[in-house]
């Protein structure tokens, strides 16, 4: 493990850690899974409580790794597990878990991943295009670029990026790779997107912040597992037992809404149509009205939490 992510460990912040602890109501014996572990933030906060136990989920080797070394101290009340998020329920079954009495799930990219120079996650350093969580199976962002036409190229950065400028990037994109110069770098990609796209400047954030997103979401297939994530938490949740989420974009939150809402049984079908059909069902009540979001104080130390909001939801049957 290189330099970058052994730093990204000592100075890892959870964000909205003190919500999160409040909405998930620890309680001393009770078994809490962490199912996107990441550096173990959350986890460790959680196994401050007497007698808690840990089930910690993380398809990032790397941050297993990082995790457990962290949350050694606290012997067999910690089990870690190398999987996605989306397998909560096959990984409880194999560790013969029911239920469990909560679940958190930071959505976030760890300071891990955008700090280590060799992942591709940043164009903060100039870096293979790859952006797996995962980097034992799947496609890279590279791969994707190479091979999807530049209509789906278009859709996945308008799609998940929210890029009003989605088609020029993706024009130039490939008229590079006809031209024998495909984009495989962390640097290629931003420069070329600086040049596609016209900044305002009001502009917060970088150029090609909006088209990485995309990608990473894109390759890790984040938005097409997440409600069926939500739907397979809230069943192995106890009555009772809480569920807290912590989205970085204005998908993903849509996305927990509106599985949230879904699952207190209130009928998503277009309102034209005479009976529903969407399944939905009485599982959850909602604890947030309104995503919580970080204060001006955890914001001015953890410039990453502007963006986070945190919703939570109980058990009801």
């Amino acid at each position: 493990m290189n330099q970058t992510a052994n730093e990204a460990a000592g100075l890892h912040t959870s964000v909205l850690l003190n919500e999160t602890l409040k909405f998930l109501s620890v309680q001393s014996g009770n078994t809490y899974v962490d199912a996107t572990l990441g550096m173990g933030g959350h986890a460790e906060a959680v196994l401050g409580t007497p007698k808690t136990r840990i089930i910690g989920i993380d398809q990032d080797v790397e941050a297993v790794d990082l995790a457990q070394k962290r949350l050694d101290r606290f012997g067999e009340r910690v089990t870690i597990v190398k999987a996605n998020f989306s397998e909560i329920k096959e990984v409880l079954l194999t560790l013969k878990i029911e239920k469990v009495d909560g679940i958190i799930a930071d959505l976030g990219v760890s300071s891990l991943q955008l700090d280590s120079e060799d992942r591709g996650f940043s164009f903060r350093s100039d870096a293979p295009l790859d952006m797996r969580m995962d980097r034992s199976s799947g496609e890279t962002a590279a791969d994707l670029l190479a091979n999807l036409s530049e209509e789906d190229i278009a859709n996945v950065i308008y799609q998940f990026g929210e890029e009003r400028f989605s088609r020029r990037i993706a024009r130039r994109i490939v008229e590079r790779r006809k031209a024998g110069q495909a984009v495989t770098t962390t640097k290629e990609l931003a420069e070329l997107v600086e040049r596609s796209v016209k900044r305002s400047p009001k502009d917060k954030i970088h150029p090609a912040t909006r088209t990485f997103q995309a990608l990473r979401i894109a390759v890790n297939r984040e938005i097409d597992i997440l409600e069926d994530f939500i739907n397979d938490a809230a069943g192995v949740l106890q009555i009772g037992g809480r569920l807290v989420v912590i989205s970085f974009h204005s998908l993903e939150d849509r996305i927990v809404k509106q599985a949230f809402q879904k699952l207190t049984g209130k009928c998503m079908c277009p309102p034209r149509i005479p009976q529903c059909v969407c399944g939905a069902t009485k599982t959850l009540e909602i604890l947030t009205r309104k995503p919580v979001v970080a204060g001006e104080a955890e914001i001015y130390t953890n410039p990453r939490a502007r963006s986070a909001k945190l919703r939570a939801a109980q058990r009801f049957v």
